[in-house]
Parts: C-alpha cells; structure tokens; sequence
C-alpha cells in the first residue's frame, strides 16, 4: 500500500484520533507551555488588574518583543513562543504597532516608546522595496517578495511618522502608497501582490489595507489613494451576506472565519465611513458589528471562529479578534448604540483584562495570547505582538470615552 492509500485510509479516522494526537504533543511542550494550558482549563478566574496597569504591561512587552527580536533589527519579534522563545521581526505588524506606540508616547510623556517608533520606522524604510512594497511574512522566510496585505499596514506607520516626524518618511509613505494604488484590478480587488503565507483567493479583510491608504491621505490628500481606498471597500461589500456575515474573509478558512479577519474587515469598512461619510459604509459596518455582538456571551466569550449564520466554528477565543471587534464596537457607539456597542466591548475588554498578567516573567508579562486556551489553534502556546497592540487601542479608546 502506498503512503498516499495510507493517508487516503487514515484521513477519516482523523477526527476521532485528534484527542490522542493533542494530548502526545501536550506531553512534549516545555514545562511552562504545560503550566499555562493547565491554568487555563482550570476555571480559575484570575484577576482584573484594571486599564492602566494592563496597557502599561502591554506597553512594555511591546518594547520587549522590540528589544528581544532574534533578527536583532529594531522590528518586533513576531511573537513569543513558550516552544521556540523569541521569533523574527515581523514588518507587517511593526508597521502598525509604530501608530499605538506614538499614541502612547505623547498621552504618557514617555520618550522611550517614542524612540522605539522611530527606530522601527528607520528599519521599516530600509527594508522597502525598490517598488514601494513591503514583503510579506517575518524576516528570513521566503520567498521575499512585495505583498499587498503587509504593505498596507506598514503604510499607516508610515503615515504616523510622517505626521509626526515631518517629510523625513514622506518619500517611503508615498512609494507604499503609489505601489497600492496603481497595483489595484479594476473592480477594485487587491490579486497581484497576494502573500504566499496564506491560500491564493480574492481577500475581503483587505479593507484594512484601504485603511492604510486612507491614513496616508489623511497625512497628505491624494485622491488617487482615497478613491483606491473606497474602490476596494466597496468590493469588500459584495463579499456581504444579508446577516452581515462576510465571505473571503479569511487566511485559510473562508467558510468558518477568524474574528481577527472579521476585525481587519469591519475595522477598514468604519475606517471608509469615517473618511468619505457614505452611508453605505455605515450600513454595512452596523451589519457586522451588530450581528458579532449577537455571538459575544455574558462573560465576554467570542469564539474565534464563526460561520455563515453566526454559529460558533472552534472551542477557543482569538484573543486580537476580540480586541479589534471590541475597538470596532466602540467606534460604531460614538454614531448610534442602539444595538449595544459599549456594553459588548466593554464585557469583551473585561474578558481580555482577565487573561493578561501584569507580574510574572518578564516573556510574557503584558503579553496578550493569541488564544485562549493558550492551545487553540490561532498562534497556539504564543503571545503574537498585534494582539497586544490592539488591544492596547481598545482600551485606551474604551478610556478616551468612559467606558468601564
């Protein structure tokens, strides 16, 4: 029998032989990844240490994953690992940690946060590609190659230092955003530059990728990137079903979704209502949102898969998907609360707040898990440094606007 019959014979059992299969590798994670999944499936409630201390905390990992970088570049680690330790500097999410640590850096005074964006920034211009893109994946995997996705969240760094620092980045944020405009098909969709790190189809979370272009004609008006920006998003909405729910809106699982790409998705529609105040965009958003807070339980639980009709696809929480929903939920409150936008976030916030900790190792001290259990399947036994980031924004916004 050939391995390929074997795998044909053994492809049904799969199901019922994946608890056997997860409990052997538990076994052979190191003791503090068996210690972290112990706790979680404990039950125990561990404490609220409150909006501050946990975006201090977080603050700090983030200068952490900075300094700790196995490429030693002045990027951010993509993540720690209780099974491989510190990873590679991650340009995509370096790009948009840059805003969050400006952000910080002026409301707390503290030069420290604002010297590490800049530092980021030098090592994200030196790394551009002679077309104004931006690879896709950590530094060191291949192929090396410009990326759509990653371009444009590096593009809303850009845009920050730009505004912040002055024409120094004005050269980079314009090549990013030239290279994102005239790279464009012509209903709108993003297919050229597509990542090799993900599955090859059309991606309605590239509305992120707007935002980005957005941001950059925030800095410096342009209508060419705006009507990009707007020519995508309005593609992104024929991805939308009459419940909300949104179609190609994932990394691998378009048909089960994560709540991260549901966020990246939601958070660039808002981003196109707040730039062009077309009421369509608001429409769609209050879709989405309204109907991802029909999933969210008492206690804050979002599980970090959803389907079609809004039923729960996993057993674990993504944890940087329901920051970004939650930061989206606060957003969408400011227009209309009529469908419970600040209670949701702030029940999602309050589940967050208990699943970081403000003492304990210095690796994961601040540090937001990609999953909760630490096992689940989105960045499993790992802290990934966007999931801090965004949470970091949500609560600060949650802050800005008194919501507890």
């Amino acid at each position: 029998m050939s391995i390929s019959d074997i795998k044909a014979v053994a492809r049904p059992l799969k199901p019922y032989l994946q608890p056997a299969l997860t409990w052997l590798e538990h076994q052979q994670m190191p003791a503090p990844a068996k210690a972290v999944r112990k706790r979680d499936l404990s039950g125990i409630e561990r404490p609220d240490n409150g909006p501050q201390a946990t975006i201090r905390a977080s603050l700090d990992w983030l200068m952490m994953a900075q300094a700790h970088s196995a490429t030693g570049d002045d990027g951010a680690a993509r993540d720690y690992s209780h099974t491989t330790g510190w990873a590679a500097s991650y340009p995509e999410t370096s790009g948009y940690i840059v805003p969050t640590m400006l952000a910080q850096a002026d409301l707390l005074g503290d030069d420290a946060l604002r010297m590490g964006a800049r530092k980021m920034l030098d090592w994200l211009v030196s790394i551009q590609f002679d077309d104004g893109g931006f690879q896709g994946g950590t530094i060191g995997q291949v192929p090396c190659v410009p990326v759509t996705f990653n371009t444009g969240q590096i593009l809303m760094g850009l845009a920050a230092g730009f505004r912040v620092f002055g024409e120094e980045y004005g050269p980079a944020m314009r090549k990013a955003a030239d290279f994102l405009a005239t790279s464009q098909d012509e209903d709108g969709c993003w297919r050229s530059h597509r990542t090799p790190f993900a599955t090859p189809d059309d991606k309605a979370y590239e509305t992120h990728v707007s935002w980005g272009l957005l941001e950059a004609a925030r800095a410096e008006a342009n209508p060419l990137w705006s009507d990009a920006a707007l020519s995508q998003v309005d593609w992104a909405l024929t991805c939308q079903k009459s419940n909300g729910w949104m179609s190609e809106c994932c990394l691998s699982k378009p048909d089960a979704p994560l709540t991260h790409t549901l966020g990246y998705a939601l958070r660039g529609i808002i981003e196109a209502y707040e730039f062009s105040k077309q009421e369509r965009y608001l429409t769609a958003a209050q879709k989405l949102g309204g109907a991802l807070v029909g999933c969210l339980g008492e206690d804050g639980y979002l599980c970090g898969r959803l389907d079609a009709a809004w039923r729960d696809s996993a057993d674990w929480v993504c944890m940087t998907g329901t920051a970004q929903i939650a930061h989206c939920w606060l957003m969408l409150s400011t227009i209309d609360d009529s469908r419970g936008y600040r209670d949701a976030a702030s029940r999602a916030l309050k589940y967050l707040r208990h699943r970081i900790d403000v003492d304990g190792p210095e690796e994961t001290r601040g540090a937001v898990a990609g999953s909760f259990p630490i096992h689940g399947d989105y960045v499993p036994y790992g802290y990934p440094n966007w999931a801090a980031k965004f949470y970091i924004d949500a609560q600060q916004l949650a802050l800005d606007l008194g919501v507890e």
